[in-house]
Parts: C-alpha cells; sequence; structure tokens
C-alpha cells in the first residue's frame, strides 16, 4: 500500500475523532478513539484505492506532508 499520510483529530462536533488521508479526496473514517479511526481510515483507504483501480483512475502519489516534515 501507498504511505500516504494520516490525519487524526479530535472534532467536538462529531463527538468522535476524525482521521483523513489528505492525498485522497474524501477518505475519511470517524471513530470514538483515535485508533478505532485509524483501523476504519485504514479500510477506507484500501476500498478508496482499490475503486479507483477498478474504474482505470489516476491513483495519485502521496505529497502530503505536514508542515513540521518540511
Amino acid at each position: 500500500m501507498h504511505k500516504y499520510h494520516i490525519n487524526v483529530f479530535y472534532s467536538k462536533a462529531d463527538d468522535g475523532f476524525i482521521a483523513d488521508v489528505p492525498d485522497l479526496l474524501d477518505c475519511s473514517a470517524i471513530g470514538k478513539t483515535p485508533g478505532e479511526a485509524m483501523q476504519k481510515v485504514m479500510a477506507a483507504m484500501e476500498r478508496w484505492l482499490e475503486n479507483a483501480r477498478d474504474n482505470g483512475e489516476e491513483i495519485p502519489a502521496p505529497q502530503y506532508r505536514p508542515a513540521i516534515y518540511r
């Protein structure tokens, strides 16, 4: 699997932790804990990539890097 960056943060509005993959449009998940959100977004990422491959869509290369790593 590609090495995509995953952001995990708490959302008061959603009352849970959000995990999202900035390089993959609309690829995110919510969980009650950071670990649960990570597990769910990893599954969502697999489905996202599989769907892109099945539909002949271009799979973006990992590009996003938080400012701390630039």
